[in-house]
């Protein structure tokens, strides 16, 4: 598993001189538009600097050397520190998505049908073609949800399965073997006993199971056990990540993509990253603020999914730290709260 280094939780950047400001947010768009480092002139001939080819190569030295940017090469242009998208996020005028792309995001929840995991998967998808960055999903903490019913199913001699349907519309299928033999009877019996101790509670809740060392008793406990010992494992609920493809289009170096594609494969990693990040109340973590070293060139931006007040998972999207971030946080925020509305409307999360 990935280890998590010190992550900064980000500061408000000291204000910048106007001038000095609409430099750097013009090199930030720039650079998100054409990956190449962005130099005087470009910047001195747009309306929103007002300035000389001169003064702006001067305001931009000092940028550099209080951190904002920096020169990649002597004779290159400037590109923007990870300290130069932090101001600009924390001072962008939020936009909004296009009418099409509203649309198609609402067309996508009225139509789509199924359990929640499939949702879930379909949503990542949508995701990530409107913004063309990797995205991640969260589904509902099983912590949250609360066991509707549960049975177990004789699968051969000394081994069974149990099945216990969730509110948040999970099905938890574990299956599991004994060291005693039983009857089709001892899981007709052991099943009413799952069902009457489990109903109504979360996953993670101490449950008193008989002690008892009959056979019935003894496959209650085992099939309660199993259940349980799943859940300690399981953080953050179902994670899907979508457009993982993305990532090799995004940074130039195959060290930086394979590192990135491995944090993405420990889906325990990424949904303690997003939950981490809604929890400090940060919506956008560049660079070293994600606390992996591997994420170190990458941006992550996140939008809660909240039902009735309840946590109810998370929506996440990865890219270079050259995101699009006014395009990446429009999307996360309007597809989460479609997605919170649909979660509302199948009752997850109210447990």
């Amino acid at each position: 598993m990935a280890r998590r280094s010190a992550r900064p939780t980000p500061q408000p950047a000291q204000e910048l001189a106007p001038r000095q400001a609409a430099i750097l947010d013009a090199v930030v768009t720039e650079h998100v538009g054409t990956a190449q480092p962005v130099g005087s002139g470009a910047v001195a001939g747009l309306n929103s600097v007002h300035a000389s080819p001169a003064t702006v190569r001067s305001e931009m030295v000092t940028l550099e050397r209080e951190g904002y940017l920096t020169q990649p090469h002597t004779s290159a242009g400037r590109i923007p520190t990870d300290q130069g998208y932090r101001y600009f996020v924390d001072h962008l005028k939020r936009g909004e998505l296009g009418p099409a792309q509203r649309q198609e995001v609402a067309n996508f929840f009225s139509s789509i049908r199924g359990e929640i995991e499939g949702v879930l998967e379909r949503t990542s998808s949508l995701l990530s073609s409107l913004t063309d960055y990797t995205s991640v999903v969260v589904g509902p903490s099983h912590a949250s949800a609360r066991v509707l019913t549960a049975l177990i199913i004789d699968l051969a001699p000394r081994r069974a399965m149990v099945v216990a349907v969730m509110s948040d519309t999970n099905v938890e299928r574990r299956s599991f073997d004994t060291t005693f033999d039983f009857t089709a009877t001892d899981v007709y019996e052991a099943s009413q006993h799952v069902k009457g101790l489990l109903v109504g509670t979360s996953l993670d809740s101490d449950v008193e199971v008989p002690s008892r060392n009959d056979t019935v008793s003894k496959l209650t406990r085992v099939a309660i056990a199993t259940l349980h010992e799943n859940a300690a494992t399981n953080v953050g609920g179902h994670v899907v990540v979508g457009g993982a493809a993305k990532v090799a289009s995004s940074f130039a170096l195959k060290d930086t993509v394979a590192q990135v594609l491995g944090i993405l494969e420990q889906e325990v990693v990424v949904a303690s990253l997003l939950e981490d990040m809604i929890k400090r109340g940060v919506s956008v973590a560049i660079g070293a603020e994600t606390g992996f070293e591997p994420l170190a060139s990458c941006a992550v931006v996140v939008a809660p999914v909240t039902v009735d007040g309840i946590p109810a998972g998370a929506i996440g999207l990865l890219g270079p730290t050259r995101m699009n971030y006014g395009a990446a946080m429009s999307a996360a925020e309007v597809v989460s709260a479609h997605l919170a509305h649909r979660m509302a409307e199948e009752g997850v999360a109210r447990g």
